[in-house]
């Protein structure tokens, strides 16, 4: 296999890092919140800016794709090598919601750069993440004095990930012809460390239910009545206790059906990490680590299912007290789902279980959201060994494997595609995901340039897939 000059790449890198920057942070200034209204045309305004920098990057295809929602971009670049795999790259534009008072140190759309890091709205999540892809095939071009990369590089940048991507789907079905690809590689995802890097290997799904439990048609006095009619707020209790069993297992009958356990290889890559257990509970600002018994704390957020609580309430909630008997209570669920699991059969046996829990005299109705699937990367993939190396190389150390614990759209693109879903993300725990401050490391997000430097040689080189 021959080799790219790292010496060459990062050369090129250094030369180009002060124009990066600034076009990252004319992105960046762009609020393209797709969760508020207000913010629509910003949204807009974010994919054309996005469309217009691809087109100076090189892509010969640019196209914005407007959808029932707000809009993504698509672009793409042959390679011209005969049998050359073709990758599609996803991430997104859009961005969470920010505003100063909401502890931010500077403005949230007015970038900063200070001690190495840029904070911005954004940054990291996944405009960061997204643009350095467009540094990455320049410097793989340099290096290697190619016309086009390669590979046939794809991307495809949406527009409503932070609102729950609910126009990806159909957008994937209606363009899957445009989308075709033998891998798919997601930047919108992290690592480990900036001393210990790791490619992800999986996330786990996403199921969403609100439970309404109904009892008298109006609140009524809990002396005159309480004690000889039902009390839906007794009852949602109930239910909501009865979600685990004493080993907090789900106790949702059929809810493990089809889980893909761990390998033994597998937990001795996650028990190779330097995980901290105190360190990780001040992260969760949590006073004790609890979970499924007889698995680890990584084991119990990248690769168990899990069932939580997420909202609760009925009755009375202001100052003092109101003596009554609620007319209804509410609880909302969430389901992290992992390889194997089906969130249609989730759904149905949910929607028994809570049947089954319903005391004479309640009635309930329950409301799932549009669910994500879960997807997971074989460990023997040759792309994602690829991927592995790529990062290691950038990086001048091996580089390990993690899950995420969190859901994506990545599953709906490996559903539809039928290909191989890898991530390759450079952002670490620190760079604040929808917080106040969020950032990312200036050296990190320069090692993402790198590893894309080097990625679309190494697939090109080492893999030829049955396509």
């Amino acid at each position: 296999m021959s080799q790219t000059p790292d010496s060459a790449v990062r050369a090129y890198i250094e030369q180009h890092r002060a124009a990066f920057l600034d076009d990252l942070t004319a992105w960046l200034r762009i609020p393209s919140v797709s969760a508020q209204p207000a913010h629509a045309d910003d949204v807009r305004r974010s994919a054309d800016w996005l469309a217009e920098s691809l087109r100076r990057t090189g892509f010969p295809v640019v196209e914005v794709w407007p959808t029932p929602g707000a809009p993504a971009v698509y672009a793409e670049w042959p390679s011209g090598d005969p049998g050359a795999p073709t990758v599609l790259v996803y991430g997104h534009h859009d961005v969470q919601p920010a505003a100063r008072e909401d502890g931010w140190d500077s403005e949230p759309f007015e970038p900063e750069i200070r001690d190495g890091r840029l904070y911005a709205r954004g940054a990291a999540d996944d405009k960061g993440q997204v643009f350095f892809h467009t540094l990455g095939v320049r410097a793989h071009l340099a290096a290697t004095g190619r016309g086009a990369p390669a590979v046939n590089l794809k991307l495809l940048v949406e527009g409503e990930e932070e609102s729950g991507s609910p126009h990806f789907r159909a957008l994937v079905e209606e363009r899957a012809a445009r989308l075709a690809a033998d891998a798919v590689i997601v930047s919108d995802t992290g690592m480990w460390s900036a001393d210990t890097p790791t490619v992800c290997t999986g996330m786990r799904g996403l199921a969403e239910c609100e439970i309404r439990l109904y009892g008298p048609d109006q609140d009524i006095h809990s002396g005159s009545f309480g004690g000889a009619v039902p009390n839906p707020a007794t009852a949602l209790a109930r239910l909501v206790a009865a979600l685990h069993d004493e080993h907090a297992r789900v106790a949702v009958p059929g809810f493990y059906d089809g889980v893909v356990e761990l390998t033994d290889e597998e937990r001795a890559l996650f028990a190779e990490l330097p995980f901290d257990e105190a360190g990780w509970l001040r992260t969760a600002h949590s006073h004790g680590a609890h979970g499924e018994a007889g698995h680890t704390t990584l084991e119990r957020i990248w690769a168990r299912p899990t069932a939580e609580v997420n909202g609760i309430g009925g009755g009375y909630q202001g100052p003092g007290s109101k003596t009554i008997v609620p007319s209804s209570a509410t609880v909302k669920l969430s389901f992290r789902l992992v390889a194997g699991q089906d969130p249609d059969h989730i759904e149905k046996a949910v929607r028994a279980w809570t049947a089954g829990q319903i005391p004479p005299g309640v009635r309930y109705g329950i409301e799932f959201r549009p669910a994500t699937r879960p997807c997971l990367t074989p460990l023997d993939h040759p792309a994602l060994k690829s991927v592995a190396r790529a990062m290691g190389r950038a990086f001048g150390q091996p580089v390990r494997y993690t899950r995420e614990g969190g859901s994506g759209p990545a599953a709906d693109l490996q559903d539809v595609l039928g290909a191989p879903v890898l991530f390759l993300g450079i952002s670490v725990p620190s760079d604040g995901w929808h917080a106040p401050n969020e950032k990312v490391e200036l050296d990190l997000l320069l090692k993402g340039v790198e590893t894309c430097a080097h990625l679309w040689t190494d697939l090109a080189e080492t893999w030829r897939p049955a396509t």
